[in-house]
């Protein structure tokens, strides 16, 4: 069996940490890694180092586990088991479980998160959105832009996407017109709505990511009158877990490789924060409202209407 020490070696070789964002927290969060003792047999990828997650590691005794999102993105002051992240670090270390972070620095991998997202969506990469300047060859970078081998509507690939990506209760949310046709796709796994600029200037017919808010969507839909792009807005980790199948088979390559027969599994657990959608009537706001949610009649009379 290999160490750990190997292990995390060959998981630094994908995703180097200097190419995370400075921000970035990724590498290992715990585990003996100077241990030449520490070996790991069974390897876990999830996306989120959550106690769902840790519990699948345990009962699926496994050594080390892998997530794309960090565990203490903004740092800490206590790991008491009191607060669910300290609950966490407390089981990993009772049942001798490592956890490493690759997040930024496997978005710009190559290949990488949106080429992961982009697989399941069966497109063909042609380059990245924002290319990775310390790249010669121009193939590490955020986000992808991508071709379809013939043309769909804004509605297929929407449909696409929602048969494609793991079920949430979000599903795909859509801002465009639904029947224009789509040739080429940017894509970014996880949030995306700080790449718009940079979808412009790739002159792509839709964008498909995650976690777009309300005002930067809604300028980028308004500054699009020359250029008619769709926004396709996809649940957050279910635009992620691709990536731990690729990186799974990433691991068991270099296993294979190196004779270690490590045992590496993809947790299928759900870890989207939320749980149900109840789709919307559509009422028209000025006739279909509650009328508890009507505005008060501007009437003298009315306590608090203006005179």
């Amino acid at each position: 069996m290999p160490r750990l020490s190997e292990v995390i070696a060959a998981l630094e070789s994908l995703w180097p940490p200097e190419r995370a964002e400075a921000w970035d927290a990724v590498g290992t969060v715990c585990g003996d890694v100077d241990n030449p003792a520490a070996e790991v047999t069974r390897v876990l990828f999830a996306v989120d180092p959550v106690q769902e997650i840790v519990d699948e590691a345990v009962k699926l005794d496994a050594d080390l586990l892998v997530t794309h999102h960090p565990l203490y993105l903004r740092g800490t002051t206590t790991v008491a088991a009191s607060n669910f992240k300290g609950r966490v670090v407390h089981t990993l270390i009772k049942n001798d479980i490592a956890l490493h972070v690759a997040h930024t620095n496997a978005d710009r991998a190559d290949p990488g998160v949106s080429d992961a997202l982009a697989g399941a969506l069966d497109l063909r990469v042609v380059r990245p959105l924002v290319p990775d300047p310390t790249d010669p060859e121009g193939r590490r970078g955020l986000g992808r832009v991508c071709e379809l081998d013939h043309p769909l509507t804004v509605r297929e690939l929407a449909a696409r996407a929602a048969e494609r990506l793991p079920a949430t209760a979000q599903g795909i949310r859509v801002a465009g017109d639904e029947d224009a046709l789509v040739r080429t796709v940017a894509v970014s796994g996880g949030s995306g709505d700080s790449l718009f600029d940079d979808v412009r200037a790739a002159g792509v017919d839709a964008f498909l990511t995650a976690d777009l808010r309300h005002h930067p969507a809604a300028e980028f839909m308004a500054a699009r009158a020359h250029s008619p792009l769709a926004l396709l807005d996809a649940a957050h980790w279910a635009t992620e877990w691709p990536w731990c199948e690729l990186a799974a088979s990433q691991l068991d390559e270099i296993s294979d490789r190196n004779g270690w027969g490590l045992r590496v599994h993809v947790s299928k657990t759900v870890t989207d924060p939320w749980t149900a959608h109840a789709a919307s009537a559509h009422p028209s706001p000025t006739t279909d409202l509650p009328r508890s949610a009507s505005r008060a009649p501007s009437d003298s009379n009315t306590p608090g209407a203006p005179n």
